[in-house]
């Protein structure tokens, strides 16, 4: 009970700064209560979770190797020694920290997808990393608007991260759950969104223009992929994707000829 009251606390620290965030007027404000937000989480949070003093400093570096490999398959070993390199914890001590946080609903990764569309070899299975809200990650890692005008391999991962949590709060009413598909040909999609009712979108996300046909591409292939598959195993056959999806972060959405919806992120609705 200890526990879940204190996972609802830190979720409610969450939803409270973000109401904040988009009350204040000006910029400077807003990135401060992301700001504050990081500073609560390991100050206070990681530790009220379950009762046990955790050093604040060594969770602000546990979040910050989250926050510098979100959206990647980085593996555990090597966050830790993205970790290791600039403090004395122990990979036990590690994990305990990042298994706090889990419970805190800070670190959320995203799973994989595993259909039976490739051998269990060429598909990865190694969970996303992912925090519950890209604003603790610009937070963890110290950064402002200005920062993206040049990194924009950074923001485009950020903007993933983004889409993933909309994604999560808008299907939660239908009990909806988000993964990935990755395989080692390099086709994917960013996110796989299922519905309880069986039905699912194969999505990927695109900050800009560039790259959306080629994203679009992977989804179309995926799709491919599981009718042949259903050709060759008429008994056991995988759904077909209910919807293909592009999320981005242009103006306007369409549907291109292949069948693939354009959505801005902006659109996400109840």
């Amino acid at each position: 009970m200890q526990t879940m009251a204190a996972a609802a606390f830190g979720l409610e620290g969450v939803v409270k700064q973000g109401a904040r965030a988009v009350n204040n007027k000006t910029p400077r404000a807003k990135l401060e209560i992301a700001k504050d937000l990081f500073r609560q989480i390991a100050g206070s949070d990681i530790s009220s979770i379950d009762n046990v003093k955790r050093n604040p400093l060594w969770a602000q570096t546990i979040l910050r190797s989250y926050a510098r490999n979100i959206c990647t398959l980085s593996t555990k070993r090597t966050l830790y020694a993205d970790v290791a390199s600039t403090t004395s914890i122990a990979n036990y001590t590690f994990n305990k920290y990042v298994e706090a946080l889990e419970k805190l609903f800070i670190i959320e990764d995203v799973a994989a997808w595993n259909p039976s569309i490739r051998s269990k070899t060429a598909i990865r299975a190694s969970s996303k990393r992912n925090l519950i809200d890209p604003s603790i990650a610009t937070a963890a890692l110290g950064v402002g608007p200005e920062y993206f005008n040049e990194d924009f391999k950074t923001l485009g991962f950020l903007f993933e991260s983004l889409c993933i949590r909309d994604l999560r709060i808008y299907s939660s009413a239908q009990n909806g759950s988000v993964s990935y598909y990755y395989d080692r040909y390099g086709l994917e999609a960013d996110a796989v969104l299922h519905l309880e009712d069986g039905r699912y979108a194969l999505i990927e996300m695109k900050l800009g223009s560039n790259g959306m046909d080629e994203g679009a591409k992977h989804l179309c292939k995926i799709e491919s992929l599981i009718r042949d598959f259903n050709a060759r195993n008429k008994q056991t056959p995988i759904k077909p994707p209910s919807l293909k999806i592009v999320l981005t972060g242009t103006e306007y959405g369409y549907a291109k000829e292949d069948g693939v919806l354009v959505i801005p992120i902006g659109y996400l609705r109840d």
